[in-house]
This record gives C-alpha cells, sequence and structure tokens, in this order.
C-alpha cells in the first residue's frame, strides 16, 4: 500500500466549471471571482473578503495598507512556516517574535504582551494546524496597551490600537468560541494552495470584520483591490463596459489578484468543503485521536474545546512523541516512509532556518517553540484517505 500526504479531492464537478470559464471567454479576475468572495463573506460572518493570490499576498496587502514599514515592529510566533514573518520583512518591518505557550503550537499571550513596545503595529497570531490562538487574550492586549502610537493620517490611526491579522492559512471553518474564523479579528488570511483544505490550486482569501466601527467594509475592499491590481482605478472587467477603457493609476501598486480559472475551483470546493469534506476531515482526526490515543506517549493534537466551543478544521493531524529529540523523530519518519508512509514536519521553527539565524534571532529563546518541534510527525489527514488507510497508517506507527 502506498499513501499519499495530501493530494487535492478534486471531481468532475470542479473540472467542469473550470471548462465553464475557459468556454466563457473570461478566465482572469471576473464574475467568478466576485461570487466567491461573496460566498467566503457569507461563511465566514464576516464585513468583507477579497480574493487574492495567495494568504502571502493576503497578509502582505494588509500591512501595505495600514502603512506598516521601516522602523514598525510587528509581533508573530517563532512556530510557523516562513511566509507569516516573510511579508513583515516584505515591507520592511521587523518581526518580533513570541514563543508558544507550553505544550501548545500556539502563540503564548504573555509572551506577545512582554514583547509589544511604542513601535508595535501589528500582531499576527498563527491558528497552526486549524486551531484558533486565544483572541480574547490577544484581544485585551491591544484594547488595553496604552503604548501604541499610530501613524498619522493612515488607517493605523482610525484603528486606534494594534491591528490583529490572523494568518488563517490552515483555519477556514474553524470556530473560536461559537464565531467562525474570519469574523474574530481584524483582518484573517486563508489559504487556498492545493494541500489546504479548500483549494484553487493557488490563491487566498482576505477577510476584514470591521471590530471598532472606525473603518468601513467598502473602502476596505476597495482598497485592497486596487493594491492588489497596480493602483488601478478600475480592474479589467470593468473596463470592458462600453465606453468604459480611460482608468487611472492611483499608486505604485502589486500584482496578486484572483483569477476566474481559480475560482472557479474554489467555488465548487468551498460548497463540497461546507457540504461533506469538513465532516470527513473531522472523522478522520478522531479516528487517529482514538488510535493512537491509546498509547500514553502519545500526545494528540486538541481538536475541540467543548466549553467554549473552540473547534479546529482539522488541517493537519500534528502528534508528538513524549521522550524523543530530533534524531528519534527522524529515525520513525525514515522507517515509516519504507513502509510508504510519507510523514512530515510542521514547522521548523524559523530561528532554527539561516534566513532567520543571519538576522539575529536564536533559537535559544523559545524554548517552548523547540519542545513542540523536536518530537513532533504530522501524519496525512486528506479527504481521499478511507478508513482503511487510516488503520495502516495508525498500526504501522505503533508497530515501530
Amino acid at each position: 500500500m502506498s499513501i499519499k500526504f495530501s493530494p487535492p479531492d478534486i471531481t468532475d464537478e470542479e473540472i467542469n466549471e473550470v471548462i465553464d470559464t475557459l468556454k466563457s471567454g473570461w478566465i482572469t479576475t471576473g464574475p467568478k471571482t466576485l461570487e466567491l468572495e461573496k460566498q467566503i463573506k457569507e461563511y465566514t460572518n464576516s464585513d468583507a473578503a477579497v480574493c487574492l493570490n495567495s494568504a502571502t499576498a493576503g497578509m502582505e496587502m494588509v500591512l501595505r495598507l495600514f502603512g506598516i514599514g521601516p522602523g514598525d515592529e510587528v509581533i508573530t510566533t517563532a512556530y510557523t512556516y516562513s511566509a507569516t514573518a516573510a511579508v513583515i520583512l516584505h515591507v520592511g518591518a521587523t518581526p518580533v517574535f513570541a514563543d508558544v505557550s507550553e505544550d501548545s503550537f500556539l502563540i503564548d499571550p504573555r509572551d506577545i504582551y512582554r514583547k509589544i513596545s511604542e513601535r508595535t503595529k501589528a500582531i499576527i497570531p498563527v491558528d497552526i494546524a486549524g486551531y484558533p490562538c486565544d483572541y480574547d487574550e490577544i484581544f485585551s492586549i491591544v484594547n488595553n496597551n496604552r503604548l501604541f502610537s499610530p501613524k498619522a493620517g493612515t488607517l493605523q490611526e482610525n484603528l486606534g490600537r494594534i491591528l490583529v491579522l490572523t494568518d488563517g492559512a490552515h483555519s477556514i471553518g474553524a470556530l473560536y468560541k461559537g464565531r467562525k474564523i474570519g469574523s474574530v479579528s481584524d483582518f484573517t488570511s486563508f489559504s487556498f494552495h492545493a494541500v489546504k483544505n479548500v483549494t484553487t490550486s493557488e490563491g487566498g482569501v482576505v477577510t476584514y470584520v470591521n471590530n471598532c466601527g472606525n473603518i468601513s467594509p467598502e473602502v476596505v475592499y476597495k482598497k485592497l483591490r486596487t493594491l492588489s491590481l497596480h493602483g488601478q482605478s478600475k480592474d479589467a472587467l470593468a473596463k470592458t463596459e462600453l465606453g468604459s477603457w480611460e482608468y487611472d493609476i492611483l499608486f505604485p501598486g502589486y500584482k496578486c489578484n484572483m483569477t476566474d480559472l481559480a475560482a472557479s475551483l474554489g467555488l465548487i470546493q468551498l460548497k463540497r468543503y461546507k457540504n461533506s469534506l469538513n465532516n470527513r476531515r473531522e472523522e478522520i482526526f478522531r479516528q487517529y485521536a482514538d488510535i493512537l490515543g491509546r498509547r500514553e506517549d502519545f500526545i494528540i493534537p486538541k481538536y475541540k474545546c467543548l466549553q467554549s466551543e473552540t473547534v479546529s478544521s482539522c488541517h493537519l493531524f500534528m502528534l508528538r512523541i513524549r521522550g524523543m529529540e530530533e534524531a528519534d523523530r527522524n529515525r520513525v519518519i525514515k522507517e515509516l516512509s519504507e513502509k510508504g508512509i510519507p510523514l512530515n514536519v510542521h514547522y521548523k521553527p524559523l530561528p532554527l532556518l539561516t534566513c532567520y539565524r543571519d538576522l539575529g534571532y536564536s533559537m535559544e529563546d523559545y524554548p517552548n517553540a523547540y519542545n513542540q518541534y523536536k518530537n513532533q510527525i504530522t501524519l496525512p489527514l486528506h479527504t481521499l484517505l478511507d478508513n482503511r488507510d487510516i488503520e495502516f497508517i495508525s498500526t504501522s506507527l505503533l508497530s515501530i
């Protein structure tokens, strides 16, 4: 038996929708992208949604929208994929890493509090594996912070406090205390990459929720859309209307819009996710937990907190094995691969990577993140797995 780690679940329905777009004569940003934005907005209970070519672009555009750049600091977790911190560097700001909480993959609000300075302009929490961060604590920190100093004439000034921008690459469909992720933070950037719960092959969407009442959703939508299309006053679809060729360039913007070809995939994927795919991911997660939870040295990832109505999107099954060091963990991965089972590690903490070591970050400053990483393995979790696959993966792991 050979298992794939994370293939996309594509059916004839997605294929037919893409064919429909190809035959329509309109394949770039257009009506299907607008429809996907509408559906994401409704699904997440957010006030605005803008589809882009990646979640990374989404985070960067939000930072640029708020005028965050050189001289500013943005706090994020040391335990995440590089994209989270890279967007901070792209805009010229300084990443400030907070450790995760002990025995958790999620950013520690207490360390956020310790790391805030008068230069802090944003916090980027990361919903690792699809389980939401402690947003009540994070918002308590930013709402009570007295160090915040906004740049005059920017949306920072309208917001009046540190921006909370969630890296929700993993967490579409997750709930925080009964609220859909996408409607909790000021902004949330979801990924639609090929391995994500909902895919457009490459792509993402930024949602906005008007937490303060000072920035209208219409303004946010228009500004993000303009940022993502060269700073142009009209998109290509608007320019096709008779007599509407003329446009202006308002500022030197960027090029990271979503195409209707990608949105075609997303429309069907989102429909299937709501109807069945999300439930199947939960079933697989529970099956792993039931089998592997019998061993005391297996630390099962969190799925749900019943008391608070916080629920994971079940994007990844990030298992930890007590007592293991990196070499032991790597040997487990090698032995399972020899049985035709691919495993992964999510993620190397950023200070272990050359880019961030060269910038002066040291892994010794984030002991909890290292302890989470050194004995962590990620098992295959996707909707093309059947129950026999889960049994095979689990028993093979137990056997070694």
